[in-house]
């Protein structure tokens, strides 16, 4: 089991966000039971759920929620560190989200980043692997404003997305979300993405600089190593969460995507102590859990999203992970309580 953490730089944003919202983040991190020091840390880690604990807590002490729903707190306090300035020394837009997806695992190893390239540009999309507890939507949203303030930023445009999507249900009133992503917004969707357009992905950027950009991926490999991440098996999860909805991935196709022979690809994997098997399972573990929380995605839908031909094989996967059905997990997933921490 791999340990699904945050870095300390992009907490410490958000909890600056918080108190700019009025919060008190001393008292929400004594409450929440979590050493308010590790923010100054810069190599300090938190786990997915302590994450979402302290979103949990300020939406509820806030009462706002849409809390961090603001491009101008997104830009403000979304805190890419050492990976956004290599961002920033890229030459192109596209060229910068492809360094965000290669080093993603440093800003959080909890979410996901996927480029999908469509006809009018790319979706890039958002997601989150592990942890006991839901994601909160005020965390999503804001993870998406961020990176779409983001791209406006390095760019020097106020880049509109042809679209937005999230998974989570239309609140009752969309009009703020609407208002703050200045494009169409869909809820209860597959993915939570935003569409860019080809043109504005191959912008060049202001700050593109060759030299610079080759010393923060140094500087971004080498806290990636600090990481202790098995580099080819991080990759290759990134990819298998990409790729899973409704084909099993093929060892050869991510091979291929990885520039690397099949050969190499087994050599190295095992270098790591995997192996492709091991982590195509793995990954579609950590993703049932999420998809079975879903209530509106059918047991059909959650075998298709992980890649299963049928129904049975994500019952007998299900009956190995957690030792019993897919639906009597579900449906202990869904009774079960939040784990108690929180004191509002």
């Amino acid at each position: 089991m791999i340990a699904r953490t945050s870095s300390s730089t992009w907490v410490r944003g958000v909890v600056e966000m918080f108190a700019a919202e009025g919060i008190d983040v001393e008292a929400l991190f004594r409450d929440a039971r979590l050493d308010i020091a590790l923010l100054l840390d810069p190599a300090g880690r938190f786990s997915i759920d302590d994450v979402s604990v302290l979103w949990e807590m300020a939406v509820a002490r806030s009462g706002k929620v849409r809390l961090g729903l603001s491009r101008e707190f997104a830009l403000t306090y979304g805190k890419l560190g050492v990976v956004g300035h290599a961002m920033m020394a890229c030459p192109t837009l596209l060229a910068a989200l492809q360094q965000l997806a290669r080093s993603m695992d440093l800003v959080s190893n909890a979410a996901t980043f996927a480029l999908v390239p469509q006809a009018e540009g790319h979706w890039f999309e958002l997601g989150h692997l592990g942890g006991e507890r839901p994601v909160p939507r005020q965390r999503v949203e804001f993870g998406m404003l961020t990176m779409l303030g983001f791209c406006s930023w390095i760019t020097g445009r106020n880049l509109q997305a042809l679209a937005v999507e999230f998974v989570y249900p239309a609140p009752d009133d969309a009009k703020p979300h609407l208002e703050v992503f200045e494009c169409p917004v869909r809820f209860g969707c597959a993915a939570n993405r935003a569409l860019l357009r080809q043109c504005d992905l191959e912008l060049p950027l202001s700050a593109r600089d060759p030299d610079m950009a080759a010393l923060h991926a140094r500087l971004v490999e080498e806290q990636l190593e600090r990481l202790e991440v098995a580099p080819t098996s991080q990759q290759v999860r990134q990819l298998l969460a990409q790729r899973m909805a409704h084909a099993e991935p093929r060892r050869k196709d991510i091979a291929e995507a990885l520039n690397i022979s099949d050969r190499t690809f087994q050599r190295r994997l095992q270098a790591e102590g995997t192996s492709f098997q091991h982590l195509l399972d793995e990954t579609r573990r950590e993703l049932a859990q999420q998809y079975l929380r879903r209530r509106r995605h059918s047991l059909r839908d959650v075998a298709d999203l992980l890649g299963f031909e049928d129904q049975g094989n994500l019952f007998r996967a299900c009956k190995r992970w957690f030792g019993e059905s897919p639906s009597t997990y579900r449906a202990r997933l869904l009774a079960a309580p939040v784990p108690a921490r929180v004191l509002i």
